[in-house]
C-alpha cells in the first residue's frame, strides 16, 4: 500500500459506496485493472470509516432529531407519529443484513475477488433493475410514508449488498422505488439505514486492527485512504439528493452498464 493507492481507493469507496454504482466492485475490479497489489480486506472495510463520517456529518440533523423522535417514544410509549416511528423502523430495517452480514460478508468478499466477470454481470444485471425500478416506480410516497412491512422489505433487500457489484444504496434505492417512493425519499432513506451497517463494520474492523495491529508502514496510507474518502463521499451524498430531485438515476444505470461491459470485454481478451 503506497500514496497513490490510498488516494485512488479512498475516492472510490467515497464515491462508489454513496452513489449506486458498487463500491465493493470498484475497490477489486480498479486494481485488478491496473494490476496493484492486493489491497486487503482490512483496508477495504477500514474505509468504510470515512464514509461513515461523511453521512453522520451530511445527516447530523436527521441524526438528531432520529435520536430525540426515539427518546420521546420510549418516554410516551408511543409509536403515533411518523417521527416516532422512523428510527424503531430503521433499526429493524437493519437486522436482516446485520445478520447476514455477520455470518456471510467475509466468505462473499473472498469469493467474488477472484472473480471478475461474475462482478461485471451483477453490475450490468442490478443496474437494469434499478433502471426498471426508476422507469416504473409511482414515486408518490414519502419518508413520513414508510411502515413496517416497506422498512423490513428494503432491509431484506440490503441483503444483497454482500454480493460485489450490486450496491448497498444502488439496492436499496431500488427497493423503495419499486415500493412507491419518489427518488429523493428513497435515496434518503437509504443513507440513513446505511448509517448502522456501516458503523458496525468501521466498528468490526477499528477493534480488529487494535487487536492485530497496522501493518508496517500502511498507517499513514490508511489515514489518508479514510480522509480522502471522508471527503468524497460527503460531496457525493449532496451531489446525489440533489439531483434526484430534479433528474432520472438513468446516469448511473448507463455507467453500470458501459463499466460491466468493458471488464467483462477486458477478461474476454486476457
Amino acid at each position: 500500500m503506497n500514496m497513490l493507492h490510498a488516494v485512488v481507493l479512498g475516492a472510490l469507496q467515497g464515491f462508489c459506496e454513496v452513489l449506486p454504482i458498487s463500491s465493493s466492485a470498484h475497490l477489486i475490479l480498479v486494481p485488478w485493472f491496473l494490476k496493484w497489489p492486493e489491497s486487503g480486506l482490512t483496508f477495504d472495510v477500514a474505509l468504510h470509516l470515512g464514509t461513515l463520517i461523511a453521512l453522520a456529518v451530511y445527516f447530523r440533523r436527521d441524526i438528531v432529531q432520529l435520536a430525540v423522535s426515539a427518546l420521546d417514544a420510549i418516554a410516551t410509549r408511543s409509536l403515533d407519529t411518523p417521527a416516532k416511528r422512523l428510527p424503531f423502523l430503521l433499526l429493524a430495517a437493519t437486522v436482516p443484513a446485520g445478520v447476514v452480514g455477520k455470518l456471510f460478508e467475509q466468505t462473499m468478499e473472498e469469493v467474488f475477488r477472484e472473480s471478475p466477470l461474475l462482478i461485471a454481470t451483477f453490475l450490468i444485471v442490478f443496474g437494469i433493475i434499478l433502471g426498471l425500478a426508476d422507469r416504473w416506480g409511482r414515486r408518490r410516497y414519502g419518508l413520513s410514508d414508510v411502515k413496517t412491512g416497506s422498512a423490513l422489505t428494503i432491509g431484506l433487500f440490503q441483503c444483497l449488498a454482500l454480493i460485489p457489484g450490486v450496491s448497498r444504496s444502488g439496492i436499496t434505492i431500488t427497493a423503495g422505488l419499486m415500493l412507491g417512493f419518489t427518488r429523493e425519499s428513497a435515496a434518503r432513506f437509504s443513507f440513513l439505514l446505511s448509517l448502522p451497517i456501516v458503523a458496525g463494520a468501521a466498528l468490526l474492523k477499528t477493534l480488529h486492527v487494535a487487536k492485530h495491529g497496522i501493518p508496517a508502514g500502511e498507517g499513514l496510507p490508511m489515514l489518508v485512504g479514510i480522509a480522502v474518502s471522508a471527503v468524497t463521499g460527503y460531496i457525493s451524498v449532496a451531489f446525489l439528493l440533489r439531483m434526484v430531485q430534479k433528474r432520472s438515476i438513468a446516469p448511473f444505470v448507463w455507467y453500470r452498464l458501459l463499466a460491466g461491459g468493458v471488464v467483462i470485454a477486458l477478461v474476454m481478451a486476457r
